[in-house]
């Protein structure tokens, strides 16, 4: 498993992806979760993502992709009012050695799984970052991406990341988003332009925006002819009550398994080549893009 650094692409025109015809030889089968994290509770929470990587492994996932800031839970009045207690602290190359994360690992090695968590990260220079962290197969942790897009209040308590990322595992190059950031078409095209094969896309969408959450990260697996994993947290009181929906989507968007709208979710889909290249033949958006496109204006006379 390798995290790969690349610029964001948001300040450069998107050309087509260096391996826009090249697919992995396997499915990879991956899972999609949808839980109630308590606020605050980093340890606690790190045992409930364990019991549920662990119910995703006997599936046979050897992804699993948890809800953003899961860790410590999305309630940015306790995320405000004690952040020594709700962050986890990484060091100059991103290693993240936190005791209260050991359920976390075990689970990883005995599952042989990969896992993808939300965090809030303390890094040596002082940022706080909303990020996800990934826990390789043999239980070893650290940081593989810095939301870009911070949402509302969230740029009281966070520094936005400088660049995106890209899971290398096996032969599938995952993209890597969190939530505000799938919904901006640059962020995922960015990873498609990385050569990504699939999104992945821990989140915390609030109830009321059903409509949104299903139609943003639908938009993106089509845009980009790609996979697309959205975990979410659910439950919660108002005004953070959470909405669930998880969902993996296939690379013309449509759902390959969703979760309700409340409850505790474990989705588990395998992610085909075959279907992948398949689409990509019949929707060549990647291929077919122009390098300037959009950049050139013109002035109409009315």
């Amino acid at each position: 498993m390798i995290i790969h650094g690349r610029r964001s692409g948001y300040d450069r025109p998107v050309t087509p992806p260096p391996a826009a015809a090249a697919v992995p030889a396997a499915p990879l089968t991956v899972a999609a979760v949808q839980a109630q994290a308590v606020p605050g509770e980093v340890a606690d929470n790190a045992a409930t993502a364990a019991r549920l990587v662990r119910r995703a492994a006997e599936r046979g996932a050897r992804v699993t992709v948890l809800p953003e800031l899961f860790l410590p839970a999305y309630h940015p009045p306790t995320l405000a009012a004690d952040p020594a207690g709700t962050d986890v602290v990484a060091d100059p190359e991103t290693a993240v050695d936190d005791p209260r994360l050991d359920p976390l690992r075990a689970a990883a090695r005995d599952g042989g799984s990969v896992v993808v968590v939300g965090a809030a990260v303390r890094r040596p220079d002082g940022r706080r970052t909303i990020s996800s962290l990934v826990v390789d197969r043999a239980g070893d942790v650290r940081v593989g991406y810095d939301k870009q897009q911070l949402w509302g209040g969230e740029r009281e308590l966070f520094d936005p990341g400088d660049r995106g990322a890209t899971l290398l595992l096996d032969d599938w190059r995952l993209g890597l988003g969190i939530c505000y950031d799938g919904c901006f078409p640059e962020h995922g095209r960015a990873a498609a332009a990385d050569g990504a094969h699939g999104y992945l896309c821990p989140s915390g969408y609030l109830a009321g925006s059903e409509h949104r959450r299903d139609l943003y990260y639908a938009a993106r697996a089509l845009d980009n002819t790609m996979y697309v994993v959205f975990a979410n947290a659910v439950g919660g009181a108002d005004p953070w009550r959470f909405n669930g929906g998880a969902a993996v989507y296939d690379p013309e968007g449509r759902p390959l398994a969703r979760g309700a709208d409340t409850g505790e979710e474990v989705l588990v889909v395998a992610l085909d080549p075959v279907a992948l290249a398949a689409t990509r033949a019949a929707h060549s958006m990647l291929l077919d893009r122009l390098p300037d496109q959009g950049l050139t204006r013109s002035s109409l006379p009315a």
